[in-house]
């Protein structure tokens, strides 16, 4: 299939370039090598996209919700019909095994288009009496959106963030991470071919300053980041500055209680799924395994057991199960992490070793003896670095679960359904789980607490965050005045 992109950005319903830009290396995890180029966005670049988005967004909001609807379920028809052919370039762009793609990003990403293309028809106000006279509200959209997208799923961040704007009758720039920058432009390209108006759906390329200049520019009138809590820190700030709605979806460090109640094979799967499905680099991962001390060496010991059937090699091999590292930066940054570990007397129990081949192949890593103040224990490491953690009680581990300034997500195992809703009302994550771990329906909403964001994604919470509401005050009889 072909790699190389037509052109760097999408812009007003066609491919566009401009090699004045900074080159920006393509390079495929599984083997290190390049195998394609984009150029970052040069200011003239990003002007023709905001320009495209604000004329094309008044002609798209005036169209009907359901007309709206109709072009967003066509186009998760099309990303459909291509699966195979987009998960092959999302493992390209990623590292991640075709086994995983093929189930959960691009698919994914149709159930967003698909689920808001639904829900587009129905984004109606309410009529509120009071008395003679009475209110009526209308929802209505907030004009141009930026999408600022991580690396780690390329194809699915750009549909979540597209897909609700677009059903809101928003425009969207969206800028993907520079170390993957290939998925977005097939979206915008399979939008496009939907019917969707030139200029509602544009990618530039770049690193952080192009998003930057998207961030601060007065035309813009949402920003949509996903990433680390820094940078989400300091986009936040520069949209605070001019008053612009923000949905920040942050980092975590997330607890994985698990108590010697649980199914011993679910929880180890729940853990599995928590810290290695697309090779640790998951915003939500449950990094922080509580093991009640009763189930504690019968947990490691059957999660021991289980790890030597993780399958790593060619990722688009549909045998592989897990791949490698998104970049070579990343690897390091893992690495370092596992040094600390051992460094701070965490004790290994698998893995901690990068692989003798090309590529930027790490193994499945697991810490036990963990304490709370070691810094695998504190820092978000994005990476396949388990760390299994001692406890005795409820109250003693909800505490210890909560002391943390992130609050993503959080989960629990256990046979005890009154237990488990109780510990779960107890902890301050946005999403969470019980007896499984990880799953992201786009019904259900998707986000953080403290430090880990601020909005929702996903489900009816996101029309909030790309609508805003007008009433509307309707007087029927005479106005009374003091003179």
């Amino acid at each position: 299939m072909q790699i190389q992109p037509k052109a760097s950005h999408f812009i007003d319903g066609a491919y566009v370039d401009d090699v004045a830009g900074t080159p920006i290396a393509v390079v495929y995890p599984a083997t290190g090598e390049q195998i394609a180029t984009v150029h970052a966005a040069t200011p003239a670049i990003v002007d023709q996209a905001i320009v495209a988005a604000k004329r094309a967004q008044k002609q798209w909001a005036a169209m009907s919700g359901t007309e709206r609807g109709r072009i967003l379920r066509r186009a998760a028809d099309m990303i459909r019909a291509q699966n195979r052919d987009l998960s092959i370039l999302e493992t390209y762009d990623t590292g991640k095994p075709l086994q995983e793609t093929l189930v959960a990003d691009a698919t994914s990403g149709a159930d967003a288009l698909e689920y808001f293309g639904g829900l587009a028809g129905s984004l109606t106000g309410e009529h509120i009496p009071m008395g003679e006279d009475w209110v009526y509200t209308v929802r209505e959209p907030l004009g141009v959106c930026v999408g600022i997208g991580a690396w780690n799923y390329p194809t699915q961040i750009a549909c979540w963030k597209a897909a609700p704007a677009l059903a809101c009758g928003n425009a969207m720039i969206f800028k993907p991470s520079e170390t993957t920058p290939l998925c977005a432009l097939k979206v915008a390209e399979i939008l496009c071919d939907a019917g969707l108006p030139a200029g509602l759906f544009n990618v530039v390329q770049g690193m952080g300053e192009v998003g930057g200049s998207l961030v601060t520019d007065p035309r813009v009138d949402k920003v949509s980041l996903t990433g680390s809590v820094p940078t989400g820190k300091k986009v936040y700030a520069a949209a605070a500055a001019q008053m612009k709605h923000v949905t920040m979806e942050l980092g975590g460090k997330s607890p994985l209680i698990i108590f010697d109640d649980a199914d011993l094979d679910n929880a180890v799967g729940g853990a599995i799924n928590g810290n290695f499905y697309s090779s640790g680099q998951v915003c939500s991962n449950g990094t922080r395994v509580f093991v009640q001390k009763g189930l504690k060496e019968a947990f490691l010991q059957r999660l021991t057991e289980r790890l030597q059937n993780a399958v790593i090699g060619d990722p688009l091999d549909e045998a592989t199960n897990f791949g490698p590292m998104v970049s070579e930066a990343q690897l390091n940054i893992v690495a370092g992490y596992i040094e600390k570990g051992q460094a701070e007397g965490a004790r290994l129990v698998s893995g901690g070793k990068r692989l003798d081949q090309k590529g930027w192949f790490l193994e499945p890593t697991v810490f036990a003896d963990v304490s709370d103040d070691m810094i695998i224990a504190r820092e978000e490491i994005f990476g396949p670095v388990m760390a299994v953690l001692d406890f005795e009680d409820e109250d003693e581990v909800i505490a210890r679960a909560n002391d943390t300034e992130f609050g993503l997500s959080a989960g629990v195992f256990t046979k005890d359904l009154t237990r488990a809703h109780r510990v779960i009302g107890k902890l301050e994550a946005g999403s969470c789980f019980i007896n499984s771990y990880n799953d992201a329906p786009v019904e259900a909403p998707f986000g953080g607490v403290k430090a880990s964001g601020v909005g929702r994604e996903n489900s009816k919470e996101a029309i909030q965050h790309y609508s805003q509401v007008k009433s509307v005050y309707v007087r029927m009889g005479d106005v009374e005045a003091a003179f």
